[in-house]
């Protein structure tokens, strides 16, 4: 076995060994109900605009696009932009044609401005509208068709219905080897007063959503050596490779 073989070979066995860590996994839960009551995901900032993100996740993300390299990024959830910037900015290391196409049912008038103004923009696509409608669909499509390789970030409203009605629209685009990624699974994990002022709580997530959608489809499988690294994430079970296309 060369180096590089042998460093891959002993980190599958400590991901496979966190993965049944009892103390570390209840060490990550215990930070990840303090650090979500204290907003902590809101201080990161990604080239200079908040993204909104734990850094295990952007982290995990970086890895994905490398290892994928796909041509277009489809996301939905734009908040202030962040995101949308950091997908850009990774596909621009990739180089070649490839571009980001991010969905919002509200993109804030002073967001959008700072997201056009942006550096890392030009190869970005704002769409206004809900992710399950018709007509934003059909501009996703439109986008998607020619591309080779999609990878699509679910991240907008975070109830069992509109995530699952979500991953049935565009788990179609992903193909195999690439990814269908659903945010803020950890809601299922999370005491029911975190989410007391939204639509969406146990039992009512993106969790139970990821649940129902691979009763539904064998085309994707819960990419678990990610959940074991991150320990601390806002998508457990949500990170879903496509297996066939």
């Amino acid at each position: 076995m060369n180096p590089i073989q042998q460093f891959e070979a002993e980190r599958a066995a400590r991901l496979q060994a966190q993965g049944v860590d009892t103390k570390l996994r209840a060490s990550g839960q215990h930070f990840l109900e303090a650090s979500i009551n204290s907003l902590y995901s809101y201080n990161f900032h990604w080239m200079g605009r908040p993204i909104i993100q734990y850094p295990q996740d952007i982290m995990a993300m970086q890895e994905i696009i490398w290892d994928v390299q796909p041509d277009l990024i489809i996301e939905t959830g734009v908040a202030h932009g962040g995101t949308v910037l950091f997908y850009a900015s990774m596909l621009s290391l990739l180089g070649g044609d490839r571009a980001v196409v991010s969905i919002d049912i509200d993109i804030r008038a002073h967001n959008r401005a700072e997201i056009e103004a942006h550096p890392m923009y030009r190869n970005v696509t704002l769409i206004q509208g809900s992710s399950i409608d018709e007509a934003v669909l059909a501009q996703v499509h439109a986008a998607a068709k020619g591309r080779k390789r999609v990878l699509v970030a679910l991240d907008s409203s975070h109830t069992h219905e509109h995530v699952l009605r979500e991953m049935q629209l565009y788990a179609p685009l992903v193909k195999e080897g690439s990814y269908l990624i659903v945010f803020d699974t950890v809601v299922e994990n999370l005491p029911e007063q975190a989410s007391v002022d939204r639509p969406w709580g146990p039992g009512d997530n993106p969790m139970t959503a990821v649940r129902e959608f691979l009763k539904q489809s064998d085309r994707f499988e819960i990419d678990t050596a990610m959940d074991n690294k991150l320990v601390v994430s806002v998508a457990p079970s949500g990170y879903l490779r496509c297996v066939k296309d």
